[in-house]
């Protein structure tokens, strides 16, 4: 699924499309350059899930949860992470549970720390003309993954 985002209001959008029909046990992994939209994305879906305060990436602390009514969120930043090692130490495969959904910004730097993602979330800049967008790659990796990917496809607005 390839979706063309203009601006960062359509970024939040885009996450809070993706948060809509989110189930429990779910993983996104973001990928993407620096400013590419990863936390804006996220704090669309966050938002969507009722979170009426602040996201921000959390560089420094590697992961910032979030406590929702239906779901706990878990969001990591692994840009700074010095050594993969440093996840097994925190106990990173016990965010990865059935009642939890995670989004990992810069998973690469965890080489095979984290369990396989059930989506995978590609930002890329576009630059046409005067306006710079995105265009988001959504790549299912799972069952589950795939069942999630359909259910968003279905809900476009």
């Amino acid at each position: 699924m390839i979706v063309e985002v203009p601006d960062t209001s359509m970024m939040e959008a885009l996450g809070a499309r993706l948060a809509v029909d989110c189930q429990p046990g779910l993983s996104f992994f973001l990928r993407g350059a620096l400013g590419a939209g990863k936390t804006t994305l996220t704090r669309g879906f966050l938002r969507a899930l009722g979170h009426q305060g602040p996201v921000r990436s959390p560089t420094y602390t590697l992961v910032e949860p979030y406590e929702m009514t239906a779901v706990n969120v878990y969001h990591f930043d692994l840009y700074r992470l010095s050594d993969p090692e440093e996840l097994e130490f925190m106990g990173v495969r016990d965010y990865f549970r059935g009642d939890a959904i995670c989004l990992v910004e810069w998973p690469e730097r965890a080489l095979d720390r984290l369990p396989r993602p059930d989506v995978d979330v590609a930002i890329a800049t576009i630059a046409d003309g005067p306006a710079h967008g995105r265009r988001v790659t959504l790549h299912a990796l799972t069952p589950a993954g795939v069942f999630a990917l359909t259910r968003i496809s279905a809900h476009k607005s």
